[in-house]
């Protein structure tokens, strides 16, 4: 840094953007190489998950030279459970994690999920303001040595997939096996007299191929990656079926070896570049997806949107399920947690109408180069793993 200082004065830079370039410069030389692993269960490119990891990766490795960002998709490392514990034992550097999956080494993360609560763009980009949120956060990291660092979108609609029908009414999930995301996800479809199986979306693929599976709950970008398998994919608006968030989280045995330096440049990455792009390009995918594919014709493959009224039915045979079981997973303030967060998701919701995000505005034509990137044959497409 001394040297960068030194060069800075003897170079007579007078011009802002020059010595803005020179400082970049310098700060990347100043801060040593990082060397980290990350960790999730959900498919690699061209999920919009696993492509915006891919682009926090390209970013640190380019600001920080030397640097090398491991991404492992599809439980190829650790599935999240796992993974979660991974964190806390410094075996692994960071994870994305869903709520509803980490709830078995950590049953107060239930408090977050349910359907119909954060319904629109604008309410979930402001899931970590929440103070249901930063309690949540606040044990992950005394209990766990868990530094979560944000909250991310998995999918502005998240819906069922059916491998022969499609899922609209109550009758229609009775007796189906039909795959969800973690146990909060079981009480809706019991509710609804399906039979849910809790399963990794790495698993997901053969499970519907070889008839283990009738259907699943996932997102756009999920159904995208088996809409071979399960071609009649339906919503009831966004999160009206499902309400599951992406968390972000970095080990702290880790983190307390870094430098104060590489904390820095991380912390800048991660919430700079990586998760305004994260939103945006899960947005983009969603839409694209839902453009190609929608229909409205419920017989036919494709995306199938719910009326208000038939959305409406679906919610009534849910009749607070989830919530009463989340209950059962807590203790007292943990079921005042629950109640907390859905008077809270209803406060955002009115204060981030439909429309009014900034993410709704993108004009998604600037990452079509990101997309064709990812397409049949491209570069890290279906891969298990970025090494």
């Amino acid at each position: 840094w001394e040297k960068c200082m030194k060069l800075k004065l003897s170079s007579g830079l007078s011009s802002v953007a020059a010595l803005g370039l020179l400082s970049f410069a310098c700060t990347a030389s100043a801060v040593a190489p990082i060397q980290m692993r990350w960790a999730s269960d959900h498919s690699g490119p061209p999920h919009p998950a696993a492509i915006a990891e891919v682009f926090f990766a390209e970013t640190l490795e380019k600001k920080v030279p030397g640097s090398k960002v491991q991404l492992f998709w599809a439980n190829s490392l650790y599935d999240i459970p796992k993974g979660a514990r991974a964190l806390t034992q410094g075996n692994l550097e960071m994870l994305t994690g869903q709520f509803g999956k980490t709830a078995s080494i950590e049953p107060y993360t239930n408090v977050l999920l349910g359907a119909g609560k954060l319904t629109t763009p604008g309410a979930v980009a402001k899931l970590n303001t929440t103070d249901t949120f930063k309690a949540v956060a606040e044990l992950m990291s005394k209990k766990h040595q868990i530094t979560v660092l944000g909250t991310g979108d998995m999918s502005m609609f998240m819906g069922a997939g059916g491998t022969k029908s499609r899922y609209i009414t109550p009758d229609d999930f009775k007796g189906n096996k039909i795959r969800s995301m973690g146990p909060a996800e079981n009480a809706l479809l019991s509710a609804l007299g399906a039979n849910p199986t809790a399963m990794a979306f790495g698993d997901v693929p053969p499970a519907l191929q070889t008839g283990v599976l009738d259907g699943l709950l996932t997102s756009v970008g999920g159904w995208n990656s088996v809409k071979e398998q399960a071609p009649y994919y339906t919503v009831a608006g966004m999160n009206g079926i499902v309400g599951d968030y992406y968390w972000f989280g970095i080990s702290q045995r880790w983190w307390s070896k870094l430098s104060k330096e590489q904390q820095a440049v991380i912390k800048e990455v991660f919430e700079k570049d990586f998760l305004p792009f994260q939103r945006a390009i899960n947005y983009c995918s969603d839409k694209r997806v839902i453009d190609q594919f929608a229909t409205k014709d419920k017989t036919k493959p494709g995306i199938y949107v719910m009326t208000p009224d038939e959305a409406a039915v679906i919610k009534k045979a849910e009749g607070g399920a989830t919530n009463r079981w989340i209950k059962t997973r807590v203790d007292a303030s943990g079921a005042k947690l629950v109640d907390a967060f859905a008077k809270e998701a209803e406060k955002l919701v009115k204060e981030n109408p439909l429309g009014s995000s900034a993410v709704e505005k993108i004009d998604c034509s600037q990452y079509a180069s990101v997309f064709a990137r990812y397409a049949k044959g491209g570069d890290l497409t279906n891969a298990k793993a970025r090494k």
